[in-house]
C-alpha cells in the first residue's frame, strides 16, 4: 500500500511551482474520459427523444449540442484541476494554445465558431433541404463542430465546412417548413389552342398526388412566357408538398411526364426543331392522310388515330418514386449498432 501511495505521489514534472504527480494525471485522465462517456450517452438519449418527436426538433438539436460541448469542457477543466493545475498555471497553456492558433489552428477555431453560429442562428436545421453555390443539393443530416454533413438523394454524403454556410450564398428550400412554388417548362406547336393547353396541363398537375390543394395565395397556374423559334413556350407554376420539394429531380420529371401524357392524349402537338422538314400538304392531302401517303407513320398508329382510340396509359416512374416516403434524418445510433458501421 505504501508503494502504491508512493507511486501515486510520484512527481512527474512541475509547472511553475505546481508539481504534477502520477496519481493526479491518472485521476485527471479518468475524469476527462468519464466526461466524454457522459456526453456520448447524453447525445444518444437526446437523439432518441428527437427522433420520436414531431415538433421542436431544432430546439432539441441545440440542447444536444450545448449539453455535449458543456460536459466535455467541464470534464476537461475538472480533469486539469485534478492534475494539479491552477488558473495561473493554465495561463501558460493558454499562451501555448494562442501560439498554436496563430501558427495553424485558425481554420479549426473558425469552423467551430461557424458551427455554433449556424446552430443558434436557426437559418439551417437538421432535416432542411439545401442547395450549395455549386448546384449540389441534399438533406442536412448533421451540423458538427467542423462541418455540415449533407446527404444527396443519390445517398451520397457531402462534408461541407461550416464557414461555407456563413460566407457564401446557400439556398434553403425548406426553411421554416414553408411551401415553395416550382416552375415546370414545356412547349407546344404554333397554332395550338392556348386555352385548351392551359386546361389540359392544369388538370394534369392537379391529378398528381403530391400537388398541394389550391388557396387564395397558392394557385396552380399556366403562363405563356415566350414566343419560341419552334413553338409557344409555357411554364406550369405549381405548389408541391415539402417531401416532393426535397426531391427536385424526381419532382421535375414527374410533372414533365404528366404534362407529356396530357398533351398527347389531348392531341396537342409538341414542336419540333426548325431544322426538321415537315410536309403539311401532299397532292391536296393534309395531316395524317399526307403522312399515310408517304408511309411515314405506322399503319396501326394511323388507324388508332382515325378511330379516335385513346393512347395507351404510360407509367410515371418519377411520380411513383415521389410516392415513396422520404427517409428521415439519420436515426439515433442504437447501442447494438454502435460498434459497426451505421446504416445509410
Amino acid at each position: 500500500m505504501d508503494n502504491l501511495d508512493n507511486l501515486q505521489g510520484f512527481v512527474l514534472f512541475a509547472i511553475g511551482r505546481t508539481p504534477v504527480t502520477l496519481g493526479g494525471v491518472i485521476t485527471g485522465l479518468l475524469i476527462i474520459l468519464a466526461g466524454f462517456a457522459v456526453a456520448r450517452l447524453a447525445k444518444l438519449a437526446i437523439e432518441r427523444v428527437r427522433g420520436r418527436s414531431r415538433h421542436g426538433q431544432a430546439a432539441l438539436y441545440i440542447v444536444e449540442k450545448l449539453i455535449t460541448y458543456g460536459v466535455v469542457i467541464l470534464a476537461f477543466v475538472v480533469g486539469m484541476s485534478s492534475i494539479g493545475l491552477n488558473l495561473s498555471s493554465l495561463a501558460v497553456f493558454a499562451g501555448a494554445i494562442g501560439v498554436g492558433v496563430g501558427l495553424g489552428l485558425q481554420g479549426v477555431v473558425k469552423e467551430f465558431v461557424s458551427g455554433l453560429v449556424l446552430i443558434f442562428d436557426r437559418v439551417l436545421n437538421v432535416g432542411d433541404y439545401v442547395e450549395l453555390e455549386d448546384g449540389r443539393r441534399g438533406l442536412v443530416q448533421e451540423i458538427g463542430p467542423r462541418a455540415v454533413r449533407i446527404r444527396t438523394n443519390d445517398n451520397i454524403d457531402l462534408i461541407v465546412p461550416n464557414s461555407k454556410f456563413i460566407e457564401g450564398p446557400v439556398i434553403n428550400w425548406t426553411l421554416h417548413n414553408r411551401g415553395r412554388r416550382i416552375h415546370i417548362p414545356f412547349s407546344v406547336a404554333y397554332g395550338s389552342d392556348r386555352e385548351q393547353v392551359r386546361q389540359v396541363v392544369l388538370e394534369a398537375a392537379r391529378s398528381v398526388p403530391f400537388t398541394l390543394p389550391e388557396t387564395e395565395t397558392e394557385k396552380t397556374q399556366v403562363w405563356l412566357v415566350e414566343m419560341g423559334e419552334s413553338g409557344l413556350n409555357f411554364e406550369l407554376l405549381v405548389w408541391p408538398t415539402l417531401d416532393a420539394v426535397k426531391r427536385p429531380a424526381a419532382m421535375q420529371a414527374a410533372y414533365t411526364w404528366a404534362i407529356a401524357d396530357a398533351l398527347e392524349c389531348a392531341g396537342i402537338e409538341v414542336p419540333f426543331p426548325q431544322m426538321d422538314v415537315r410536309l403539311r400538304s401532299l397532292f391536296g392531302q393534309e395531316g395524317d392522310r399526307a403522312l399515310d401517303a408517304l408511309r411515314l407513320e405506322h399503319p396501326e398508329a394511323a388507324a388508332r388515330k382515325r378511330a379516335g382510340a385513346p393512347n395507351p396509359m404510360t407509367t410515371n416512374d418519377a411520380a411513383e418514386d415521389l410516392a415513396r416516403p422520404l427517409p428521415p434524418a439519420d436515426e439515433p445510433v442504437m447501442e447494438s449498432r454502435s460498434e459497426g458501421n451505421p446504416a445509410p
